[in-house]
């Protein structure tokens, strides 16, 4: 879902092509490229394609959060009900310069609130590398419950859930 939220701190709004400088720059960063991956993005034209893509797909929803002073965009809360798996998944990334500051737990906390409430989903999951320490910790901060392992590929996926506490059938 797009939703506009403002917290104490930041405003979480949809993203839009006019945030191509800031993808390019989060989608580059070390944390996005061990834990998410390499998305080939070298310029602010591929980041514009690769919004664009998002912005299409109506099962992809990036929601930027800009902090409320300065309006600039520090990191996403992304939902994304994949093809392959049942429940949609929430998700987040942050800029490296941004981190330890508790943003993205306020961000994805008032994100995974609005959305739980509208009662639309009947669970929502999180999907992650299970060495990605960090995003475990917030997704257990944000009360999701880890259901199991999955390999894909050569990589070990740790699955989390908002509602249940064993994973379900895909």
């Amino acid at each position: 879902m797009y939703i506009d939220i403002e917290t104490e701190r930041l405003l979480i709004r949809p993203i839009a092509l006019t945030d191509a400088k800031f993808i390019l720059d989060l989608v580059n960063s070390k944390g996005w490229l061990k834990f998410i991956g390499d998305r080939n993005i070298s310029n602010e034209d591929d980041a514009k394609t690769y919004i664009q893509k998002i912005l299409d797909n109506s099962n992809f929803y990036y929601n930027v959060f800009e902090l409320k002073e300065t309006k600039e965009a520090i990191g996403v809360v992304t939902f994304l009900k994949r093809d392959n798996e049942k429940f949609p998944d929430i998700g987040f990334a942050l800029l490296p310069e941004f981190e330890k500051n508790g943003y993205t737990l306020e961000a994805s906390k008032a994100y995974l609130d609005k959305i739980s409430h509208s009662n639309i989903y009947e669970d929502i999951i999180a999907i992650t590398l299970s060495n990605n320490k960090r995003s475990i910790n917030l997704l257990q901060k944000l009360g999701l419950n880890y259901t199991g392992n999955h390999k894909r590929g050569e990589e070990i996926l740790s699955y989390y859930s908002l509602k249940t506490k064993v994973r379900g059938n895909k």
